[in-house]
Parts: structure tokens; C-alpha cells; sequence
């Protein structure tokens, strides 16, 4: 079947390579690049990849011939505190999935105002327990937390702490920095939300001050040298890129990078400031480009770190690839009204994980139209490889112009394949 495409995804970094891959994996007769839908002959097969926002999805639900690249809705993956009601929610149904060993149990509240926050923190069972044990106890011995907005993204926002009132101080901190919160419902378009209102320092959203989501701080995690030398080992994080396909196959894509950290680590009782928070953070898009330099490396060519198994990459990816694959189930199959996949759809996400000591690999956030530019220059052929991969696994498939590989291909491996009973 021949297709309209309408490739429009504003990022100079992305834009080329959706059309060099089609170009690539697809013979030029079989589609036409079009400007818009009013361009596109009515009810003809249509390829819509764009920025979510400028998706016309309306054109997609009446057209069973358009492909999108983003479901309408999947909050129960991308928002922060949904992602937290979606595992435990799956974890109590289902005590033997992966996701019980691979996700830190995670405490979500709601707060509109620093002195409400008691209040907040009343169904907060963990986390008052946690401060009741930290009670008394010195810095380096106690429990410590993360604090993430839940409507954040590229690690704005996040903070440390290990008692209510190290809590406390972080919300009136931001209250005094912005005394008129937003009343955002939380029902915007259902992508990354920083793109709006950000203001100067940490990138904080006034409509993110109201969801939130503490986590368990891994400690102590996996540290190894980047490709920098002589700067000490660093905290990181593997960032993998994944693609979910209809109503539902999803691929784990194997060429995976790690983010590191812009300082090596310290503990996190050490860090007493924003700037002592480069050592924890390793979410590359806070890093100016002073430092950014050697931050992002080939997961596959990381050294072996001392006392590791020989195979200890091969064991961190099968953890994640059952890890995503588990996931993307909990939240079709037990968040049905948040994730909505449909037949004619793929979406593209990155997915963050930490490894710890132990080598074991947590899952710590899901990315809807993840900042492929992180990837930079001189990796630039893991992004390649993926888009090229969306072209044989989601769009051929869709407009019968080939069928994608049982299990997947030598780059992206399948992890997942269930059948919704959409159609």
C-alpha cells in the first residue's frame, strides 16, 4: 500500500533522520512526503509524525489507513505519579512480575501550599515511617529519598532529603521563589509539559508544583569511570530507547547509552546544595556544555567494574528487557483508562534505569518523545539505528509493505506481544 507521509517533528536533530530513514528502508514509490492532511488525497493511507501536540488525531480515528506516532493517552507510563499507581497497583494483583524487584516502591502526594504539607503526607505511610526511624540519627545513617514533581521532565525539580524538615524547607524554598502557583489540573496534553511557563534557575513548572513523587534513593549505586579520565567514578544512568507498536508489541532497543553524572559521587547526606546535587543528578540536559563533554557513553562498551561477572552487561539487559515488557503489560492490561493503545499507532519512549552495587537494574522513569539530542554527535548512529528499526518494526508492517521479524530484529528485541481486542 502506498502512504502520504507528513513528517513535521521540530527538532533539526530528529526531522532528518525520520526522512533519511523511510528513505533508507522504504523504495521512494512506495510514499509521497506531503505538507499537510489538506494535502493528502481524502481517505488515503496516511503516515502522521509529528510533535504531539500538532498530531491530528481526529483525521487517525476516522481513518483506520493513518498511523500516528503517539497514543492519545498515556499518562499511566509518563506522568510520574501514575507510573507509581501503575506498578503497585500491578505488584499487589501480581506478586511474581519483575516489576517487584526492578521498581522502588514509590510514595505519590498532592500539595498546593508548603504549610499544608502534614496534611499531604497523612496517607504517606512510608514516608512518615521512614522519617519515625531516621528520627535521632546521624546523616550517613538514615533512609534518604528522592523528590521528583510528578509532571516534570529532564530532571527538573528534583531534590534529596531524609526528614520532614528537610521537606518542609524544599517547599517553602520553591514557594518563596514562586508565590503564585498555577492551578493547572494536571489535564494538559498529555506529552512532556516543560516545554511551557519555565522559568530561570532549575527549570521548576508552576503547574508541576502540586503532584509529586518520592522514591527510594538507590544508594549506593554502580559507579564507574566515563570516557572522560581522571575526573573519579560517577553515578549513572542507562537510557534505552523503546517502541511500542498497536495494541500491543513492544521492543526493548539493545544499543543503549549511559548518562553520567557531571561530578563523581558523594553520598547523598553531602549534598547540602544545588551545585553538591551534580553529583547525583545524571540527567545529561542539566549539564552545561562545559561539562557535558564524555557524559554520554556506549552502555555496551563500559568497562567491567571490579569483581563483576565477565557477563554483567548481558544480565543488566535482560533485567530491563523484562522489566519493559512487564510494564507496558501492567499498564495495558490493569491501567486501561490512562494507556490506551490503538491499532493505528506506535510511540517511541526512553526509559531510565539506575543499576546498583549489586549490579541489580531499577526502573526510574518512562519518557514520552524522549530528547534524542542528548544522544549527540558522535553516538548519533544509536538514534539512526532506532528510527530505522520504527520504519521495519511499526510503518511497513502497518502499510503491508513488509512484516516485522518474530521477536523482533538484531537491534531491538521484542518483549512484549498481547492482544488488546482493539481493532
Amino acid at each position: 500500500m502506498n502512504f502520504s507521509a507528513i513528517i513535521d517533528y521540530d527538532d533539526d536533530y530528529i526531522q532528518p533522520l525520520i526522512i533519511s530513514s523511510l528513505q533508507k528502508r522504504l523504495p521512494s514509490s512506495t510514499f509521497e512526503l506531503k505538507d499537510s492532511i489538506d494535502t493528502c488525497t481524502p481517505a488515503s493511507a496516511v503516515l502522521q509524525f509529528r510533535d504531539y501536540e500538532s498530531i491530528d488525531f481526529q483525521h487517525a480515528v476516522s481513518n483506520p489507513q493513518s498511523l500516528v506516532n503517539a497514543y492519545i493517552i498515556r499518562k499511566a507510563l509518563i506522568r510520574k505519579h501514575y507510573l507509581s499507581n501503575t506498578v503497585s497497583n500491578w505488584i499487589t494483583k501480581h506478586p511474581e512480575t519483575p516489576l517487584k524487584g526492578h521498581v522502588k516502591a514509590s510514595v505519590d502526594f498532592e500539595l498546593d501550599y508548603a504549610e499544608f504539607l502534614d496534611d499531604a503526607l497523612v496517607e504517606a505511610f512510608e514516608l512518615r515511617e521512614s522519617f519515625e526511624k531516621n528520627e535521632g540519627k546521624e546523616p550517613q545513617d538514615r533512609e534518604w529519598w528522592i523528590l521528583k514533581p510528578g509532571m516534570s521532565d529532564r530532571g527538573q525539580g528534583i531534590r534529596l532529603f531524609s526528614t520532614e524538615e528537610e521537606l518542609q524547607e524544599i517547599f517553602e524554598e520553591w514557594e518563596a521563589e514562586n508565590p503564585s502557583d498555577s492551578d493547572d489540573d494536571g489535564e494538559t496534553s498529555d506529552t512532556e509539559d516543560a516545554r511551557n511557563h519555565e522559568r530561570e534557575g532549575d527549570g521548576i513548572i508552576t503547574s508541576h508544583l502540586r503532584h509529586f513523587v518520592a522514591q527510594p534513593y538507590i544508594h549506593p549505586p554502580l559507579l564507574l569511570e566515563p570516557s572522560i579520565t581522571d575526573h573519579g567514578p560517577r553515578k549513572f544512568h542507562i537510557r534505552t530507547y523503546v517502541l511500542a507498536v498497536g495494541a500491543l508489541k513492544v521492543y526493548v532497543h539493545k544499543p543503549m547509552l549511559a548518562l553520567f553524572a557531571a561530578q563523581p559521587y558523594s553520598p547523598p547526606w553531602e549534598a547540602d546544595s544545588a551545585d553538591a546535587l551534580r553529583a547525583h543528578l545524571t540527567n545529561t540536559c542539566l549539564q552545561g556544555s562545559d561539562i557535558r563533554e564524555g557524559s554520554v557513553n556506549q552502555f555496551w562498551s563500559l568497562t567491567r567494574p571490579q569483581n563483576a561477572p565477565e557477563d554483567w552487561k548481558d544480565a543488566v539487559w535482560s533485567q530491563i528487557c523484562d522489566t519493559t515488557g512487564a510494564l507496558f503489560e501492567a499498564a495495558a492490561r490493569g491501567m486501561m483508562i490512562h494507556f490506551q493503545p490503538i491499532p493505528n499507532a506506535f510511540e517511541m519512549f526512553g526509559l531510565d534505569f539506575m543499576v546498583d552495587e549489586d549490579l541489580n537494574t531499577w526502573l526510574l522513569e518512562v519518557n514520552a518523545f524522549p530528547d534524542f539530542k542528548q544522544t549527540g554527535d558522535d553516538l548519533k548512529g544509536i538514534v539512526e539505528g532506532f528510527f530505522e528499526d520504527v520504519v521495519d518494526l511499526a510503518i511497513k508492517p502497518f502499510f503491508g509493505l513488509g512484516k516485522a521479524a518474530v521477536g523482533g530484529n538484531e537491534r531491538s528485541k521484542q518483549v512484549l506481544d498481547i492482544d488488546l481486542g482493539r481493532r
